[in-house]
């Protein structure tokens, strides 16, 4: 099956919805070059040896991760993330009530995350040139459907 040659951010959409906002965190959103990452955060399995050489594979269930996601500093969606921070973290029924969810509607990418907190107010650096803004997320729970990619 043909595949396509071409990946671009412009493909790309991401969603942050919560008790204090829902707006665009992908496209036109000033995310810097260095994109969003979804990453894991345990391994999805454990492998055991034994003395004498037999194996046991474990596998666990956790689907927690981090997402983070690298706005320009002039992004206006760092005043948007911002407000969204001070409200989850002033108010604990709100705290970790966010669910992101990124596509990219050309490879059919679809990620979900669910219960996202805020880990922390991101740093902010002041210096030469501007500098990226990074906001990371704890999430409960992330599901990932990776897709064939579109045939046009």
């Amino acid at each position: 099956m043909p595949f396509p040659y071409t990946y671009s951010f412009e493909s790309v959409n991401a969603t942050i919805t919560g008790p204090n906002g829902t707006f665009s965190i992908g496209q036109g959103a000033g995310v810097d070059e260095a994109g969003i990452t979804v990453e894991m955060a345990e391994p999805k399995n454990t492998r055991t040896t034994g003395a004498d050489g037999l194996w046991m594979h474990s596998l666990h269930a956790g689907k927690s991760g981090k997402i983070t996601v690298r706005l320009l500093k002039n992004s206006h969606t760092n005043l948007l993330l911002n407000a969204m921070y001070n409200g989850d973290t002033n108010n604990p029924a709100a705290h970790g009530q966010n669910t992101i969810t990124i596509s990219n509607v050309l490879s059919g990418d679809v990620i979900t995350g669910q219960g996202c907190a805020f880990a922390q107010q991101p740093t902010i650096t002041y210096s030469k040139d501007g500098q990226l803004v990074e906001w990371a997320f704890d999430v409960g729970r992330i599901e990932e459907t990776l897709g064939a990619g579109a045939v046009l």
